[in-house]
């Protein structure tokens, strides 16, 4: 695709980090991986804080990944689309997801979801669990009587938005005309690559958006990378299956499809993935233990 003048339009590519820990040798590996994508397709570089979770983002955390990635000696275009800043963008989205009637309000409890399991004589052990290993909602809620919803929604009971999964991948498929793909160029966790098939039936009926936040992971980077012009995504490969998802919201939305590139994870000397939650050691205290930009490239391996 050429723009005016001949000029070939340029790759965007972006790292987008949650500002809720310090960021470690995991979230390096994926900063420079994006970032030498970028450099290495003549594309542009974007830093994208994903900051939805107001409950658990923190200023300090936020500043910290500004002056890790600095350290590193990457450079970003400014300025920095903060997702806490464009809720709006986000309820447009969920407002034409409710018009085509493909997201349902669910009033489940952790409990209720959890006794309807045990309920089932299926019991938590052998019910299905998706990629993310949260157990596949039951379907509470899911075809409540109409006067029943109104009573819950006048009662002001806390509730979250689940895309109906079925609805919304035949419509996807209708408007495709045809099943749905997604182009990997790197590979998946089992080394997939090329024009790949989703499958998102795996996830159930995920959450798309909640009543106090509008929107959730799923909806936020997909609305996100389509207005920052993203042209390929760059991410771990743990976050492979989120694009059976995504890919259905792009063409629900009608948003331009990305391709992907899917990397491997750090991990210890377990086999354990680096994680925020099990307070494995940031880059902060990397570099207070005298090691060197270049030796977090190396470790990296990129």
């Amino acid at each position: 695709m050429a723009l005016d003048g001949g000029e070939k339009k340029r790759d965007v590519i972006r790292f987008a980090p949650s500002p809720n820990g310090w960021l470690h040798l995991g979230h390096a590996y994926s900063a420079i991986f994006a970032y030498e994508t970028a450099k290495s397709l003549g594309g542009r570089f974007l830093l994208r804080i994903e900051d939805i979770d107001v409950g658990r983002c923190r200023p300090e955390y936020e500043q910290g990944i500004y002056e890790d990635l600095a350290w590193l000696g990457l450079d970003w275009e400014r300025p920095v689309r903060r997702q806490s800043e464009h809720f709006d963008d986000y309820e447009a989205a969920l407002k034409r997801l409710r018009d085509m009637k493909v997201v349902y309000p669910c009033f489940a409890t952790r409990k209720e979801i959890h006794d309807a399991i045990e309920a089932s004589g299926i019991g938590h052990a052998r019910w299905p669990v998706d990629p993310d290993g949260a157990p596949v909602y039951p379907g509470l809620y899911k075809d409540i009587d109409p006067a029943e919803l109104n009573r819950l929604m006048w009662e002001g009971r806390s509730y979250a938005w689940r895309l109906d999964m079925e609805k919304a991948l035949a419509l996807a498929e209708e408007k495709a005309g045809g099943p749905l793909t997604f182009l990997e160029e790197a590979g998946g966790p089992r080394g997939q690559h090329g024009r790949l098939p989703i499958d998102p039936m795996l996830f159930g009926d995920v959450v798309i958006a909640r009543k106090d936040v509008p929107t959730s992971y799923h909806l936020a980077v997909t609305v996100d990378d389509a207005i920052q012009g993203v042209t390929c995504v760059t991410r771990g490969q743990d976050l492979f299956p989120a694009t059976y998802v995504h890919r259905i919201l792009q063409v629900l939305l009608g948003l331009p499809e990305p391709r992907y590139r899917h990397h491997p994870l750090v991990r210890d000397e377990t086999g354990r993935r680096l994680s925020k939650s099990a307070k494995d050691m940031g880059l902060r205290e990397l570099r207070a233990h005298g090691i060197t930009p270049a030796e977090v490239h190396r470790l990296a391996g990129i």
